[in-house]
């Protein structure tokens, strides 16, 4: 099928998946929050809805792999964008995320000057545990900054409390070029609070050198760690929550309800004891797991697209992902977020517009591909090119991964799994014990 047929299929066929998520989504409410010391926040939608998502984000990652050869040009409404103007302010942690990021967010902001003289930019790096907290405290008591780019982790629960601004009127038209994967994962009850920029979910980095096939199943990895490979994990609930898709496991039903008890989460955690007792390197914080990989002391990694510019300086053509490996019940399922810029509601007027018109352009397809080329992010853009192999992994990793619902109850989630996937994990308790106290807790707080 050549290109052009290719991409009328698939934009056929996500207008089709758009139209069956919306319906499935009708009249379903959505929220998060984010865990304070990670890159993403985590869940499952009911069984309907998360099926209709997951179609469409597998539909989007298909669609962002056909554009890697030919990009289709930007609509009128996406290119035409408006000036810059003005003192801007504005938030982000990508020293939190890597030197890639870094390089990709200077030299977007150096072209941004270029194409808009007139504008006064000013921003602020926060670490990522700190970031939502702080921009909460400052934009309640009517402070913060004009905007700030960040995951959909708090969108929901941001939303609802009113520290987002309702973006349905100022982005009618502007969002065409956007895959429906990213405008949804940017909604909650139906509206838009962000302006999306790419997608993430972590994948399985490895060392092609040490291992000349990526591993397909848990029990080739499992091998794999047998024979001599040496694995390392960022041993927390964020990186490895994939695995529990891989055993079958479910973290809530329709009504917010924790279910994981009820299987695959604990079987997902006992397979990663087994892991550790097999040799593989369970790191808490992360740090020394992917200073070890970046060294070459480790094999291989679980992480995220932000890792990728540290990764590739350390294992240079060595690098390559591949999506972590399948279980007996299935695709692994890491969470695929959205990233995307953040509106701070107190602004008004021409401020409101300045900033709006500044996360335009921070997301066209110009700076986009700034990000994917130095920064390794899979672009929300459905006409920014991917050829980079590393950036392509990813994007079919976000094929298998679940999308980040917005749902209340997962304020609860966090701290209650975290605290038990530690015990488990880092001290050996009962996993079936763990994950049912876990659940049991997080229901409790729930009230349900």
């Amino acid at each position: 099928m050549t290109n052009k047929k290719l991409f009328k299929f698939f934009s056929a066929l996500m207008v089709l998946v758009t139209l069956a998520l919306a319906l499935a989504a009708c009249g379903d409410p959505t929220a998060t929050t984010a865990p304070a010391t990670t890159a993403a926040a985590t869940t499952t939608a009911a069984a309907t809805t998360t099926a209709a998502a997951a179609t469409t984000t597998a539909a989007a990652a298909t669609t962002t792999a056909a554009a890697t050869t030919t990009a289709a040009p930007a609509t009128t409404a996406a290119s035409a964008l408006a000036p810059v103007t003005g003192k801007i302010t504005f938030w982000h942690s990508y020293g939190s995320g890597g030197i890639g990021e870094q390089k990709a967010l200077e030299s977007a902001l150096a072209q941004l000057k270029k194409d808009n003289p007139n504008a006064d930019v000013q921003g602020l790096d926060v670490p990522f545990a700190d970031l939502f907290k702080k921009y909460e405290t400052e934009v309640a008591s009517g402070g913060g900054p004009d905007l700030f780019i960040a995951p959909n982790d708090s969108l929901g629960s941001e939303a609802r409390a009113k520290l987002l601004a309702n973006l349905d009127d100022k982005l009618k038209g502007k969002l065409d070029n956007i895959l429906p994967v990213a405008v949804e994962g940017s909604k909650v009850n139906g509206s838009l609070y962000m302006v999306p920029e790419s997608l993430k979910a972590v994948a399985f980095f490895y060392n092609k050198d040490k291992i000349k096939t990526a591993p397909k199943t848990l029990d080739e990895l499992m091998a794999l760690q047998k024979s001599g490979i040496k694995l390392a994990f960022n041993s927390g609930i964020y990186h490895e929550f994939g695995l529990s898709g891989a055993f079958g496991g479910k973290l809530m039903d329709a009504t917010g309800k924790c279910v994981a008890d009820q299987g695959g989460f604990a079987d997902s955690w006992k397979y990663l004891q087994d892991l550790k007792a097999a040799g593989a390197f369970m790191d808490g914080t992360g740090n020394k797991a992917e200073d070890g990989f970046i060294a070459g002391t480790y094999d291989a990694i679980i992480n995220g697209p932000w890792k990728t510019g540290d990764f590739k300086k350390g294992q240079g053509d060595k690098l390559a992902v591949a999506a972590i490996p399948a279980g007996p019940k299935g695709a692994a399922n890491p969470l695929t977020g959205v990233d995307g810029w953040y509106i701070n509601p107190n602004l008004t007027g021409a401020k409101l517009d300045n900033a709006v018109n500044f996360a335009l352009y921070m997301t066209s397809p110009k700076i986009s591909q700034v990000f994917v080329d130095l920064g390794g992010h899979v672009p929300a853009d459905k006409t920014v090119k991917v050829t980079d192999p590393i950036t392509l992994g990813f994007a079919q990793a976000a094929a298998t991964g679940l999308p980040r619902p917005q749902l209340p109850q997962l304020d609860n989630f966090w701290s209650n799994f975290g605290d038990s996937y530690t015990k488990a994990i880092d001290s050996g308790a009962d996993a079936t014990k763990s994950v049912a106290d876990a659940c049991s807790a997080m229901n409790k707080a729930n009230k349900l």
